[in-house]
Formats: C-alpha cells, sequence, structure tokens
C-alpha cells in the first residue's frame, strides 16, 4: 500500500488503501450531525450558582514508605445549574473535576486507580477507531498525569487500559520542579469520551523555591478547570456524531455551553486582594481566549511546567487544550465592583469583588524562577516530524497522521536516555495541533512560516520570512506547544528521567483518537 503525503509518496504497509493528502484539507473535516432536543445553553439565566472548588485528594495509609492515594472512577449525578436537572457524568472521586492532589517535588506517593464504572459507555463509541473495536470492552480507563516524569509502567500507556471492577496502582516520584500537572483518562480509542464524561483533575506539584516567593495560598489559590459540553433540554450530556452509524467519529467537538469547574456561568466571589489562579484547558477542541471584561490585567507566573522567569503582564490569555497557565490577578484596585471572565464572546464566570478595604496590591517578584535557555549545540539529533491530514480515496474517511505513520506501526522516535533533540513539527494542515510530549519537558526554539503549496506540488523546500522566537508567556518549561498551521514549530527537548516507552500525540481529543498519536521509546545507553 501507498500513503502519500505532503505530496510526496511513502511506502506503508497496511490493509490495501490508498490515502492522499490534500492541499484543501478543510473539506475533509466531518461536521458535526445536528443535535436533537439539544439544550440552548445561552437561554439559561448566568451567575446563578457558586464557583464550586474540588476538594483535596487525602491519603488512605502508605506504601513502601509513600502516602498512598485511593482514587475510584465512578459514575455520579452533578448539578451543572440552577435550572437543569443533575447530570450523569463519569468522575475521579465525587466530583467533576476530580479532586486537587497536592503534593511535594522529590516525595513520591502512590495511587491506587480504581474502575467502577458501568460496563456499558454513555456516550457514542466509534469501533472503527484503532483500539476501540468491537472486540474489546466498551468501558476501559487508563489514568495518565499530564505532565509527570515517571517511571513508563506509571504513565497510562493508552493500551494499559482496564475495565470495571480491576485498579492499578501507580508510582509517581515527583522528583520535578513545582507545576501546574493534570491527571486525565488516556484510553485507546475512548479518551476523547471519557475525559468528555468528567475524567480529570488537577496534580499541583510544590517545592521549596516557590515556597520562598510571596504567592497566594489557600484559600486564594485555586484551580480552575474550563471545558465546553452540549446538554439535552433534560441537563444531560450528548456527545456530537457524524450521522453516519458506523462511523460516528468527528473531527472536533465543540459545544456551547462553556463550564468553568463543573458549573455553567458560575459566580465567584472574592476579597479586594491578590487571588492565584490556575487554569487548565479541559476542553476536547475548543482554543481559549481569555480576558476580564474591565481590561485587569493578567500576570502570568508559570505554564505547563511551571514557573516562569519573570511574571508576564498580559490582558488576553491564549489556552490551547491541555495547557495550563498560572495567573495572579490583584482585584485591590476593584473592590466593590463586579468583573467577568470572558472567553471571546462567551461570558464564563462572574468575579465579585467584596467593598471591604483593599488588601495591600501584589509586588510581583522581579525573579521567580532562573530558567537557562538550553542551547542547540546541546543537540545530538534533529528530527524532522510532519502533522498532515489524509483521506481515504476509497471510503473517503479522514485520518490525522504524525510523522506520516499509523499507531500501530514500528516506533520510529528512539531517544536515548539523558540525550537533548530538536524535533521540527512542519504542519502541513490549516489547523493548530496542541502536541504534547509524554515524560519530558521541553523549550520552544522558534517557529517558522514555510510554503505548503510549493512543496505538496512542486516538491520543494521553501520557507517563509524569518524565524520568530517564542512569545515571553510560552518561554518557560513546557510540555504541550501549539504547531501552528503551515509553519514549522522547533523544540529542544531532553530525554531524561527513564527509559520505556511513552506517548507523543496532538491533545485535540477527536484528532487523537483518529491516528494522530503515536508511540516513542526513550532507550538506555
Amino acid at each position: 500500500m501507498i500513503l502519500r503525503g505532503a505530496g510526496l509518496a511513502f511506502g506503508w504497509t497496511g490493509a490495501g488503501r490508498i490515502l492522499a493528502a490534500r492541499a484543501d484539507a478543510n473539506h475533509m473535516k466531518r461536521p458535526p450531525a445536528p443535535i436533537k432536543h439539544g439544550l440552548y445553553a445561552a437561554g439559561l439565566p448566568r451567575f446563578v450558582d457558586s464557583l464550586p472548588v474540588p476538594e483535596v485528594a487525602r491519603p488512605v495509609s502508605t506504601a513502601h514508605g509513600s502516602p498512598l492515594y485511593r482514587i475510584a472512577m465512578r459514575q455520579i449525578e452533578t448539578q451543572v445549574h440552577r435550572d437543569l436537572s443533575p447530570t450523569r457524568c463519569w468522575a475521579y472521586g465525587k466530583s467533576v473535576p476530580g479532586p486537587t492532589f497536592e503534593v511535594r517535588a522529590g516525595h513520591p506517593v502512590e495511587v491506587e486507580w480504581k474502575n467502577e464504572l458501568p460496563e456499558k459507555h454513555f456516550l457514542p463509541i466509534d469501533h472503527t477507531l484503532h483500539g476501540a473495536g468491537r472486540d474489546v470492552p466498551e468501558v476501559r480507563t487508563v489514568t495518565h498525569v499530564h505532565g509527570a516524569r515517571v517511571p513508563a509502567r506509571s504513565d497510562g500507556y493508552p493500551e494499559h487500559w482496564f475495565t470495571s471492577g480491576q485498579a492499578h496502582r501507580y508510582h509517581y516520584p515527583n522528583a520535578q520542579e513545582a507545576a501546574t500537572l493534570w491527571y486525565h483518562d488516556h484510553a485507546m480509542g475512548i479518551e476523547r469520551l471519557n475525559q468528555y464524561a468528567g475524567l480529570f483533575g488537577a496534580w499541583f506539584i510544590r517545592d521549596e523555591q516557590e515556597d520562598g516567593l510571596d504567592l497566594p495560598r489557600a484559600p486564594y489559590e485555586l484551580p480552575l478547570f474550563i471545558f465546553d459540553r452540549i446538554f439535552d433540554q433534560s441537563g444531560q450530556l450528548q456527545y456530537p456524531t457524524s450521522g453516519m452509524p458506523d462511523s460516528p467519529w468527528v473531527s472536533e467537538m465543540y459545544g456551547d455551553a462553556i463550564l468553568v469547574n463543573g458549573k455553567l456561568a458560575p459566580d465567584f466571589e472574592v476579597e479586594p486582594r491578590a487571588y492565584r489562579l490556575r487554569f487548565v484547558n479541559a476542553c476536547n477542541a475548543r482554543f481559549l481566549y481569555l480576558s476580564l471584561s474591565d481590561g485587569t490585567a493578567f500576570q502570568q507566573i508559570g505554564s505547563d511546567q511551571g514557573l516562569l522567569r519573570a511574571p508576564v503582564p498580559m490582558k488576553t490569555l491564549s489556552l490551547a487544550p491541555a495547557e495550563r497557565a498560572d495567573m495572579v490577578v490583584d482585584f485591590a484596585g476593584v473592590a466593590g465592583k463586579s468583573l467577568v471572565l470572558m472567553n471571546q464572546a462567551f461570558q464564563l464566570m462572574r468575579i465579585r469583588v467584596a467593598s471591604a478595604a483593599p488588601h495591600e496590591a501584589w509586588r510581583a517578584p522581579a525573579v521567580l524562577r532562573e530558567l537557562p535557555r538550553t542551547p542547540r549545540s546541546a543537540a545530538s539529533k534533529i528530527r524532522k516530524l510532519a502533522l498532515d491530514e489524509y483521506e481515504d480515496q476509497v471510503t473517503h474517511a479522514m485520518i490525522m497522521l504524525l510523522g506520516e505513520k499509523r499507531w500501530h506501526e514500528p516506533v520510529s522516535e528512539k531517544p536515548v536516555l539523558g540525550s537533548t533533540e530538536i524535533w521540527e513539527l512542519v504542519n502541513y494542515t490549516s489547523d493548530t495541533h496542541p502536541i504534547h510530549l509524554h515524560l519530558v519537558r521541553f523549550q520552544i526554539l522558534e517557529r517558522q512560516r514555510f510554503d505548503v503549496d510549493a512543496f505538496r506540488f512542486e516538491k520543494k523546500w521553501r520557507l517563509i520570512g524569518d524565524p520568530q522566537e517564542a512569545e515571553p508567556h510560552e518561554a518557560g518549561w513546557k510540555d504541550t506547544v501549539q504547531a501552528y498551521p503551515e509553519t514549522v514549530t522547533r523544540i529542544i527537548v531532553k530525554f531524561e528521567g527513564y527509559a520505556g516507552r511513552y506517548v507523543w500525540h496532538c491533545h485535540v481529543l477527536e484528532h487523537a483518537a483518529n491516528e494522530m498519536m503515536r508511540p516513542f521509546e526513550v532507550v538506555a545507553h
């Protein structure tokens, strides 16, 4: 079989179909069919429910000298809005998001993740997707702590799923700097459904460097999970389908109801002082563009993998799916006023500032953490990896590939443990893809546009303009990067921690489910 991608032909052994990449890739998008009896979320009253704050996870005992947590995944009912009936969800523990882990750098913990979910899924499975066939149980789970440096056996590899009534115990060394991590389901073929159902929560690592900074602490610090959903008139979750019963997969999921910590347009009362807001984009596909209605600035102090070198003031925060942003917002100057957290035209949450005497204004530290840049000279290898979309010319089905390979093909990226590599993510598509690498953290070197048509049709590699360095808010340690359309995104990665097999993938969950996910293997010397 021949896989035709980016205007060139590559050998590919498979089931005998022919696929082709096209310049007008948007025609291959599979839009959702209309939702019958869908809820018009914008018609609900706003700001009638208080913002919930997830509880903090507590260990139940010790194991091998480390705290042991036991977290059950179960079906629950939760009220997402005052005027809706309770919604069926799947949760870690008792809520969506699940409990927040508070752990210390260098202090290992163990977590027993137990599957207590029903045996039948309540969302539409596409059995044509890899790993989601009718020969495997409908309900499968495996937990990945996103951004954690862990042994491969505890990483939540997509094929290491387990079923209702089973439990897996994972070891988390927490041998890394303070950061805003999160945990979520990663089961092969149905991750997009399991996360949509509610399987995610926060994992905060703290260290002495962070302790020494004058940052807001609980109750003035909290996670803010933002995620979009579709509901029917009775308040139940609806996941869009293509309208084709045998292949219901859609290329992206966008909902008209955007929730914050599990509530639709909640109300948040604050004191006139600084708050630390740790944002997580838990949407399947939606990019967020967050701002405050009165123009109050955020001070970004951290990104995916921890603190930035210095605070970055900004009026609008852009977050791709799975990206995190650690922000400080000082409400001391707006006592007695109400602000609205916006996502473009969406009103996400009202923030009511008490009329009390303002707290002393927060003074941003000049330096949060020393952050040396990794020099290009440290890289022993450069890999050029394509991000592209393809059409099956027999079935006209769409698939998305990394490095022109499907999941099941032999592992082609085998970095040596302790080595440093530059990965050039060459995006031939018209989408921005948030690319996540498990195990490691990296720095963004630069982005540079290229002429896609010249490459597809003339087989010429033509760069456009000068490389653009990462924006200040991206200049820290990352584990998820926005790979812009028709652009080469270059990242520099040190493969430290552990040998073993891990995963890299697009974090638009519908893309990852349709082959935009590949294993990589860190090999010992």
